[in-house]
C-alpha cells in the first residue's frame, strides 16, 4: 500500500510535471530540474551545482526521503548527485533540492524540466544508543576498510 506524502508545487515549478514513478516496478519517483525558463544550467567536469526540484514534502514521522542518482545520466554523461543518497528528514518541508555533479570529461547542459534524479521513500528506524564499556566481539572485529576480503 503507497505511503501518502502531502507535497507542495512551488511557483517556478507550476508547468513542470508532478514527480511520479517511470514504470510500476520503479522504485524511486523522477525529479525534475525546476531551472528558470530559458535558462540552461551547463556543469563543467568536476562542477557543482545545487539544483531546484520545484517541490516541497510533508513526509511522514518515520519515514525519510533518498535522492539518489539516475543511472542514465550517470552512464551517459558522469553526471551523478554529489551526496548520494542525499536524506530528506521528515520535519523538512524546504525545496528539495539535488547538488549534482559532472564526473565526466565534457560539459554537461541540464534543462528545464530534465530527470535529474530519483526520490526514494523509506521508513527510518530510530536508534536509542546504549553506552557501554566494550561491544560484543564477532569474526570481523576491528577490521576497516578493505577487511573483510578481495572478491
Amino acid at each position: 500500500m503507497p505511503v501518502k506524502v502531502p507535497f507542495l508545487r512551488l511557483p517556478h515549478a507550476g508547468d513542470l510535471a508532478v514527480p511520479a514513478y517511470a514504470t510500476t516496478g520503479a522504485a524511486g519517483l523522477d525529479l525534475r530540474a525546476a531551472l528558470p525558463e530559458g535558462e540552461a544550467l551547463v556543469l563543467a567536469p568536476g562542477e557543482r551545482a545545487a539544483v531546484p526540484t520545484g517541490i516541497a514534502l510533508a513526509l511522514p514521522d518515520g519515514h525519510e526521503g533518498q535522492v539518489r542518482p539516475r543511472s542514465g545520466l550517470a552512464l551517459r554523461h558522469g553526471v551523478t548527485c554529489h551526496n548520494a543518497p542525499g536524506t530528506i528528514d521528515s520535519d523538512y518541508r524546504g525545496e528539495i533540492t539535488v547538488i549534482l555533479i559532472n564526473l565526466g570529461q565534457a560539459p554537461v547542459t541540464i534543462r528545464r524540466g530534465e530527470r535529474i534524479a530519483q526520490l526514494v521513500i523509506q521508513p527510518c528506524v530510530k536508534a536509542a544508543l546504549e553506552e557501554r564499556r566494550e561491544l560484543s566481539p564477532s569474526p570481523r572485529g576491528t577490521g576497516g576498510f578493505g577487511s573483510s576480503g578481495m572478491s
